[in-house]
C-alpha cells in the first residue's frame, strides 16, 4: 500500500480533546486522504462524569470507559491511527492545577519529559509527518497536562530531527478573538432555546489569541456533523446541543467548526492559509 503523501499529527492530552479541538480539521483530512495519527498522553482517569448513571466511574475504570470513548470518536471523524503515549494507563491524569493529584508519581504532570518525548519522537519517526498539531506553553488554559503534552510534543519534534525527520511546520491551537467574541455574542440570543441554563465565558475557551496571531484556519463547515458527533460519543464529557456545547460545569459555549491555529515552526503557504499542508516543498512530502 502506498504511503499517504500528506501525514498529519496532533497530541492531545486525554480523550475528548482531539474532538473539541481538531474535530473538523481531522475529520477533514481524514476524508481527503491524508493520514491523520492521534497521540493522546493519558486517559482522562480524573475527569468529572456528567450522565449521572455513569457517576460511579472512577480512576481506571473510567479510563477504560473514555477509551472507548475515543475509540468511537476516531470512527465518526473517520481517523483510524490513534495511539495512548506508552500504551494505555502508562501516563495517568494529573487533576487541575494545584490539586493533590498533581503530586500522584504515576501522572502525567510528574513524567520526565526526556523518556516521554522519547516515546513520541518513535512515533513520530514511524509516521514522519510534515504537520504537527499541539498547545501552546501554557497549554491553552493552564491545565497540567496540556501544559505537560505540549513540553512533550515540542521536545518530541527536536528530537526527532536528530534522528533524521524534521517535521517540517508546528502550529499550536487557537481562537481568534474576535471569532470568540461573535460567536459568544449569539450564544447570549440563542440561550434561552438550549438545554444549558448559563453561558460560559471566551475566557474559558483554550488558545484565544488576538487575531493578528492567528496564521492558519481551516474551513471544516462540511464536517461540523462528524465533529458534533465526535464530541457526542465522549458522552462522559461533553453534551452537545450543535452548534454548541458545555462541560461537567453546565456552562455553554460555541463549537467552532472552522478551526485555528498559530505557524510555530516552518514556512507559511500564505499570509493566511487555509491548509496546514500549504507551502510544504516536494522533499518535505516525502
Amino acid at each position: 500500500m502506498t504511503e499517504p503523501t500528506r501525514r498529519l499529527l496532533l497530541v492531545h492530552a486525554h480523550p475528548d480533546d482531539e474532538s473539541i479541538n481538531n474535530g473538523a480539521t481531522m475529520a477533514r483530512y481524514a476524508a481527503e486522504g491524508a493520514r491523520v495519527t492521534l497521540v493522546t498522553c493519558t486517559l482522562g482517569e480524573r475527569g468529572e462524569v456528567i450522565p449521572p448513571e455513569l457517576r460511579h466511574l472512577t480512576g481506571a475504570a473510567l479510563g477504560e470507559h473514555r477509551l472507548r470513548e475515543l475509540t468511537a470518536a476516531m470512527a465518526e471523524l473517520g481517523v483510524e491511527d490513534f495511539r495512548l503515549l506508552g500504551g494505555p494507563g502508562h501516563y495517568t491524569d494529573s487533576g487541575m492545577m494545584g490539586l493533590p493529584d498533581n503530586e500522584d508519581p504515576a501522572c502525567f504532570w510528574q513524567a520526565d519529559v526526556e523518556e516521554a518525548a522519547g516515546r513520541l519522537a518513535e512515533v513520530i519517526l514511524e509516521v514522519r509527518p510534515q504537520v504537527l498539531v499541539t498547545y501552546d506553553d501554557n497549554g491553552g488554559y493552564g491545565h497540567p497536562d496540556h501544559i505537560q503534552a505540549h513540553r512533550v510534543a515540542m521536545r518530541a519534534a527536536e528530537l526527532a530531527a536528530e534522528r533524521g525527520w524534521e517535521i517540517p511546520k508546528v502550529y499550536w491551537n487557537r481562537v481568534p478573538r474576535s471569532v470568540g467574541e461573535a460567536a459568544f455574542a449569539r450564544l447570549e440570543g440563542d440561550l434561552s432555546a438550549l438545554p444549558f441554563s448559563k453561558a460560559g465565558a471566551l475566557d474559558d475557551v483554550p488558545g484565544v489569541v488576538a487575531d493578528e496571531r492567528v496564521t492558519t484556519e481551516i474551513d471544516g463547515t462540511a464536517y461540523a456533523g462528524a465533529k458534533a458527533a465526535a464530541m457526542r460519543a465522549h458522552a462522559t464529557q461533553i453534551e452537545v446541543a450543535q452548534p454548541y456545547f458545555a462541560l461537567s460545569n453546565e456552562l455553554a459555549q460555541p463549537l467552532f467548526t472552522t478551526e485555528y491555529y498559530e505557524l510555530v515552526r516552518g514556512r507559511a503557504g500564505a499570509p493566511r492559509e487555509n491548509d496546514l499542508f500549504a507551502g510544504l516543498g516536494a522533499g518535505e512530502a516525502s
